[in-house]
């Protein structure tokens, strides 16, 4: 059980004069997503919120000065914990009915946890202990307590919507394979894809429940000629056009 109480939850950078990265640097490496704020002219973009352990609201206030839509890249738990404190949420119509009713993990512990999933992920390349945060938000928190909210699907997308913001338009892509309806935010005009977990620069899940190796490889395939200046991805450092070739190339190696 985690000892220390955490000073403040959520870390804040300023990527450009539009995109902050925040993050939840006490949640472990395998949950820690990255959370994206795209300022836009009329509107504002969350991409993914976090596990939901703390308010992403509260800590974003600064950042948030108008209506905000929180997109789902997929809605693994620790992607959409925050979504339910956004009256306006985004999400692929696959999985839909998970961001309303959400299933999955529900303890901030890995002891109801099989054996062989634990293992899967050890073997992915994650360190997974007992605990999955190594700080408690709050003296007396229980990580019993841990839930995932229901949040609304005001918008539910498919394959080449738009999101316009007023002088930023994104580009809905389907790319499953991580998830049935795992979907990138794809601007053509800067190069820019929000990628969510289709593709980051660490270990990928492909053997996970919800995960597919073919629709990964056609994931792979298409996200490996797309054009790109910049992915910042569901976790880890965001990259260019050679590293997005360089991972796309070895997964294709391995799997394809």
């Amino acid at each position: 059980m985690p000892v220390q109480i955490a000073e403040r939850w959520f870390e804040t950078r300023r990527i450009d004069d539009d995109i902050t990265l925040l993050w939840e640097p006490h949640v472990v490496p395998l949950l820690r997503c990255n959370i994206w704020h795209i300022r836009g002219r009329d509107r504002d973009l969350l991409v993914d919120t976090g596990m939901g352990i703390c308010s992403l609201r509260e800590a974003a206030r600064h950042l948030i000065d108008k209506p905000v839509i929180a997109a789902a890249t997929h809605t693994h738990t620790d992607h959409v914990g925050g979504h339910h404190e956004f009256d306006t949420c985004l999400v692929h119509r696959l999985e839909a009915d998970r961001l309303r009713q959400p299933r999955g993990r529900s303890a901030l512990h890995t002891r109801d946890s099989g054996a062989e999933e634990l293992q899967k992920l050890r073997d992915a390349g994650y360190e997974v202990g007992e605990e999955l945060i190594t700080a408690l938000p709050h003296a007396g928190y229980d990580l019993d307590d841990y839930r995932v909210r229901p949040a609304n699907a005001a918008i539910v997308v498919e394959e080449g919507d738009v999101v316009d913001l007023g002088d930023r338009r994104f580009e809905i892509l389907h790319l499953p394979g991580h998830s049935p309806g795992g979907i990138g935010l794809w601007e053509a005009s800067t190069g820019t894809l929000f990628s969510g977990d289709s593709i980051y620069d660490g270990p990928l899940l492909d053997d996970i429940p919800g995960a597919n190796v073919e629709d990964y490889v056609r994931t792979m395939e298409r996200l490996r000629d797309l054009p790109v200046t910049v992915v910042h991805a569901g976790h880890d450092p965001s990259f260019g056009r050679d590293r997005l070739v360089e991972l796309t190339t070895a997964y294709l190696k391995r799997r394809g």
